[in-house]
């Protein structure tokens, strides 16, 4: 570097330093775009600019990367380590080529590994982003454009502290040597593949370009489906046209967003604030599976769980900085208050109705919108369980808007869909406390500006939150192999609703919910709630519950329950310190030590916490719960008993294994708890460890209340085979309820009718039940006893006196209704 330059550089980089402020995506480029530090590393940036330059070596020095103004030196000779694309804009002109200097450079690094056939050079791509803003569809201007020296000095003056460095996955140069040759033409070709990946780049940080509202609204109005059902409507009711094109376009404007660009990134400041109010900090995990996707041209639905109203705010914070387009976002129409609707519109939000039934005219305008975003390239998102889960457990999934994505697949829409299940988790729930209640039996509050100001006023430190994306499901592949002529049902104009369309959704939506379950986070909090509850009293000493903390962390990290989990990094003793702090659990001390516990109302709340990750420990819950109860039994038994306990599981709590992959997963829990000492293998035969019987009676108690609850539900068909399901659903929630009172526990949903209407389905799916709900005898009755004896003997002979004191009562109430009716006639006489 000449010496000119280099002052040149310094004199730059001073005001640089105080204006710019890049936020590098991803935020650990040497992991998590697996750089080897070890071999050279070549940056390669779409235009020829100082400020980029400096931009990106100042956080190249921050992720600990080689310095892009160091040389390299290789085989004596000393070489750039950076090259540009283009030379970039001029005030009067524009040089698209590939600079000379750039050319020469890509030739010595060929001609290197020509030579040298150990060399392997990294070729990082790497840009600076100074503005997002997408543009409006009338600007005729390219998304990946350079700017002027005029405009890149009001760049960095207005966009600096919002500027974004993306870097991407590393190209082997030794692999594009060995592939496609040494020759001069080779960096031509490099060239052109690199502004294609970085025009791609730019379109998956800023989105397509706007739509201008009215000639949307327009261009809706004028397609056949909805001009169609407007005739139709006109027709029907009698009335005229115009008039139901008016109410067409007043549902438009109830149901569209109207995205802005200034909006998202005020927004950004003011959650980044109430981020750092309310979170000690945010954990994002396998993010860089979706940038690929978006940068594939996927269209992406984002699916996640649906724990808080935050939800949605969080997922389009951690998207925009992950340098994602944050998504049109599917909002009930109970938001749409002042003064929060207008602002979440602007965000992205669009509205929706909590039912679409009898309204044609509303569900048709609704669908065409929905298409349109996807047709138009928009990001979206949903809430697949319709609402928020009240008891911690994902809902079973409601598939309107699923049914209506891949109704937009059947208009001839060409980009590949790929729906991206999220599991977002929180160490607090603020909302839980009312869940609680509204489990309990409380009506739901209405959402309202008072609530909004109701949150703001306890803004407190709430702990860690957690965004893991989970993998991906590519909904066109997914119909290829269900419905391999599903192609067929295209129809641009109207649209289909083929035979194939509810069995597969259904089956699509589980499999959603699987990998959303699949990205589960576990954390210090979830994990402390999960070893507390299942202690009699809900306490334990400090000792017990780090002993079993540590049971948890062993069995999650050496049996993995999937790729998209993620386990807490520290170790034990400071995640107690890190649960305590968020001042859940009461801490009693005594010449022995501490011990940590739950009060009453702390135990409801902390149930919800515990259901977030149940999921992960069920299996090993229930191995434990059935050597417990059995003292001592057969191996081959105790593989049975969990078999078939497991298709009910499964169901209820959307685990992930299926036929083929169980029988593995199930071995290797038994042989992790067996590695643990929790349990003895002795031959054929699976015992308990004495010394470490307390461990596991504790891992087995997690999965108890689920077979309480089953239990509950099997002996009510043992005594009444061919009880309605309606009269089922309800003497279970009736027994579930004095269960819960007369043994301490503290789950609301125990009791939740919904989790029993599940239980049935399952039941009916697997042939326990027949089509009427009755009871298929045999099975039943096997499933039944297994189930019984998994439970406490005081918990059956509840359930027993229960359903017998039931019986009488039912058998005295006829004799009063026969005594009353053999008095009528004489009442009437008289």
């Amino acid at each position: 570097m000449s010496a000119w330059r280099s002052l040149y550089y310094k004199l730059l980089n001073q005001p640089l330093s105080i204006l710019v402020k890049g936020n590098c995506i991803p935020s650990d480029p040497v992991t998590q775009l697996g750089l080897d530090l070890s071999r050279p590393v070549v940056y390669v940036l779409p235009f020829r600019s100082s400020s980029d330059l400096l931009t990106l070596r100042l956080n190249c020095k921050e992720q600990g990367l080689p310095d892009p103004l160091e040389p390299l030196e290789i085989a004596g000779k000393r070489l750039r380590r950076y090259v540009f694309l283009s030379n970039g804009r001029k005030l009067l002109s524009r040089d698209k080529d590939l600079p000379k200097s750039s050319q020469e450079l890509f030739t010595d690094l060929l001609d290197l590994h020509k030579r040298d056939s150990e060399l392997d050079i990294q070729l990082v791509p790497a840009s600076v982003v100074w503005s997002r803003k997408p543009g409006r569809e009338e600007d005729m201007r390219t998304p990946l454009r350079s700017y002027n020296g005029i405009e890149k000095f009001w760049a960095v003056l207005a966009l600096g502290r919002d500027s974004m460095v993306r870097m991407s996955p590393a190209v082997s140069l030794r692999y594009m040597a060995d592939q496609h040759g040494t020759d001069s033409a080779i960096a031509h070709k490099l060239a052109r593949v690199a502004r294609i990946h970085f025009a791609r780049q730019k379109l998956a940080a800023s989105g397509p370009k706007l739509p201008n509202r009215h000639a949307l609204f327009k261009q809706l109005l004028n397609s056949p489906a909805i001009e169609k059902v407007v005739q139709d409507e006109a027709a029907s009711r009698k009335v005229p046209v115009e008039k139901v094109r008016k109410e067409a376009i007043d549902m438009l404007e109830e149901i569209a967003a109207d995205f802005s660009y200034d909006l998202i990134r005020t927004g950004d400041r003011v959650l980044g604030w109430l981020w750092n109010k309310l979170y000690q900090g945010l954990n994002i995990h396998n993010a860089e599976r979706v940038r690929q996707l978006a940068q594939d041209g996927h269209e992406l639905v984002y699916v996640p769980c649906h724990r808080s109203h935050m939800d949605y705010l969080l997922l389009s914070y951690v998207l925009y900085h992950e340098g994602l387009v944050p998504p049109h976002i599917a909002a009930g129409v109970n938001l749409n208050f002042f003064p929060a609707g207008p602002i979440f519109r602007r965000g992205g939000a669009f509205f929706i109705r909590r039912s679409f039934k009898g309204n044609k005219l509303y569900s048709t305008v609704f669908r065409e919108y929905l298409s349109e975003l996807f047709a138009r390239g928009y990001s979206v998102e949903y809430f697949s369980e319709g609402g928020r889960t009240r008891t911690g457990r994902l809902l079973t999934p409601k598939t309107g808007m699923l049914s209506m994505t891949i109704q937009g697949m059947l208009r001839g829409l060409k980009r590949p869909v790929t729906l991206v299940p999220v599991y977002i988790g929180y160490e607090h729930v603020m909302e839980v406390a009312t869940y609680a209640k509204e489990l309990q039996g409380k009506p739901k509050e209405k959402e309202n500006f008072s609530q909004v100001l109701g949150i703001l006023r306890k803004l407190r430190n709430y702990g860690q939150g957690y965004v893991n994306f989970g993998e991906p499901i590519q909904v066109n592949q997914f119909l290829n192999e269900e419905v391999p002529d599903w192609t067929a049902s295209i129809n641009s104009i109207e649209p289909q609703k083929p035979n194939w369309m509810n069995p597969v959704v259904d089956k699509l939506a589980t499999r959603m919910m699987t990998h959303i379950n699949d990205a589960a986070a576990t954390n210090a909090l979830t994990l402390c709630g999960l070893a507390l509850l299942a202690s009699r009293q809900k306490a334990l000493s400090r000792e017990a519950l780090e002993g079993q903390l540590k049971v948890f962390i062993e069995l999650l990290r050496n049996v993995p329950y999937s790729d998209s989990s993620t386990l807490p990094e520290q170790p034990v003793s400071e995640m107690i310190d890190h649960a305590l702090s968020l001042n859940k659990f009461e801490v009693d001390k005594d010449s022995l030590g501490e011990i940590i516990s739950l009060d009453r109302q702390q135990a409801i709340l902390m149930t919800y916490y515990r259901n977030n990750i149940i999921h992960l420990v069920a299996i090993p819950s229930l191995v434990a719960n059935v050597v417990v109860q059995r003292g001592t039994i057969k191996l081959d038994a105790l593989k049975e008993a969990v078999n078939t306990l497991y298709p009910l599981l499964k169901a209820e709590l959307f685990l992930r294994f299926d036929e083929e992959s169980f029988p593995a997963y199930l071995d290797a829990c038994i042989e992790e708890l067996v590695r643990q000492k929790l349990l003895c293998i002795d031959g054929e035969r699976v015992k308990l460890n004495p010394a470490r019987l307390g461990d596991t009676q504790l891992l087995g108690r997690i999965i108890g209340e689920t077979l309480q609850r089953y239990a509950i539900t099997l002996t009510i068909y043992s005594h009444e085979p061919e009880i309605t399901r309606g009269e089922l659903e309800k003497q279970s929630q009736m027994l579930a309820q004095r269960l819960s009172r007369l043994h301490g526990i503290n789950a609301p949903e125990f009791f939740d009718k919904g989790v029993f209407a599940t239980f049935v389905d399952t039941l009916r799916r697997l042939g326990y039940v027949d089509s009427d709900a009755h009871a298929v005898t045999q099975p039943m009755e096997r499933l039944q006893k297994l189930v019984t004896r998994l439970v406490s003997p005081e918990v059956k002979l509840t359930i027993q006196a229960i359903l017998s004191q039931a019986e009488t009562q039912d058998e005295e109430c006829p004799k009063v209704e026969e005594t009353m009716e053999s008095k009528q006639p004489e009442a009437e006489k008289q």
